[in-house]
């Protein structure tokens, strides 16, 4: 079943993320709490997750940005992409990616982008069937300091 998270769904979204690039789960702080409800709060941020028998097993986050251009309709941004490696191959993240799109239509969004920084042909190709391309645009991405703080 594919939804929207809810503010009881972070303990295990932080674990899913371990299939994506994070190395471990972060510790509860006032930090982490104080983001989550940014998230849950924000009507533009869509964090939406695909369950497998009550599980999350997939999911995916559509920001919506307001824009001044393209007649001032707004556009989408999709990123963490994920699907758990015990479910994957199995069209869940494609769902996500498909409820995302419902999203950014409703909201009357010009254009979706997304970036992967995997070079690996299978993830190309699946974002490829997903309806993304790779030669419209070229993304280029600044690294800031990554330290916590």
């Amino acid at each position: 079943m594919v939804r929207e998270a809810g503010a009881e769904d972070l303990e295990e979204l932080l674990r899913l993320y371990l299939h994506l690039h994070e190395k471990s789960v972060p510790e509860q702080s006032e930090r982490l709490s104080d983001t989550w409800k940014q998230i849950v709060e924000d009507e533009n941020h869509h964090l939406i997750v695909n369950e497998v028998e009550g599980k999350i097993a997939s999911s995916c986050v559509c920001v919506i940005i307001p824009n001044l251009t393209k007649h001032v309709r707004p556009y989408a941004f999709v990123e963490n992409v994920v699907t758990h490696a015990d479910f994957r191959g199995k069209g869940l993240a494609s769902e996500c990616l498909e409820y995302a799109k419902q999203i950014a239509e409703q909201q009357n969004c010009y254009k979706m982008m997304l970036l992967t920084g995997s070079r690996e042909k299978a993830v190309l190709d699946f974002y490829k069937r997903a309806g993304y391309n790779s030669e419209d645009k070229t993304a280029f991405i600044q690294w800031l300091d990554e330290k916590d703080g």
